[in-house]
């Protein structure tokens, strides 16, 4: 995705994404871990106290490993390097992985998922990219948060996630996603018609293996 600045109003945006303490570091959105070296360059960054910034890495530790795991169909099948070091510098974090998996009656591997540390991952990388795309902290509960393996998805589901609908209104001025709106309409019909939709709920993309719903607001 092209890099772009944001020239929204700097108030928009205080202290930490995550909790609106003051800050003293800056966190990738996507997390680093779910990347493989060499990284791209001028990956997402956002302001974030060290206490959020460090209170999600065993969570993100997890939940990369999870998806692996379930990519791969066995922790000893694991391909990335990255989750590979993982795994082995941590004993306890891989018989976990190998303890949550079972296999159905079809053959397929099956890893039952801690969803409490999962949800954490998933909503954590939702705030990020509402404050790195649309300029908005959103510190609240939302009012759902769904994952699920795309390929259970039924088929409408799947069309509605790897197309989603068109987000009610505009997004703030000078947002990353006002210029990509802009860009891709160039103030077009498909602008008005965004307009005048109502109520339209959006999924966030991005994720390997699980999609996001979130209903108190369309997040992009």
């Amino acid at each position: 995705m092209e890099h772009l600045d944001s020239y929204a109003d700097d108030r928009l945006v205080l202290g930490c994404t995550y909790c609106h303490r003051d800050t003293d570091t800056r966190e990738h959105v996507p997390s680093r871990i779910l990347l493989d070296e060499p990284y791209l360059d001028n990956l997402p960054v956002l302001p974030a106290c060290a206490k959020c910034n460090q209170g999600f890495s065993l969570d993100e530790e997890y939940f990369a490993c999870l998806v692996e795991c379930a990519r791969t169909g066995s922790v000893d099948k694991v391909e990335r390097p990255k989750i590979r070091r993982i795994l082995q510098d941590s004993p306890a974090l891989a018989a976990r992985m190998m303890q949550a998996r079972t296999v159905a009656e079809n053959g397929e591997a099956v890893f039952k998922t801690e969803n409490d540390r999962v949800r954490k991952v998933v909503l954590k990388l939702a705030r990020g990219h509402a404050v790195y795309e649309l300029d908005e902290q959103k510190p609240e509960e939302p009012s759902r948060v769904m994952f699920v393996p795309l390929h259970s998805l039924a088929p409408y589901a799947r069309e509605h996630f790897e197309n989603p609908p068109t987000t009610a209104g505009w997004p703030e001025v000078g947002t990353r996603a006002m210029q990509r709106m802009a860009v891709s309409t160039a103030f077009g019909p498909t602008v008005i018609e965004q307009k005048e939709q109502k109520g339209t709920d959006a999924f966030l993309r991005g994720l390997p293996a699980a999609c996001i719903r979130t209903e108190a607001r369309a997040i992009m």
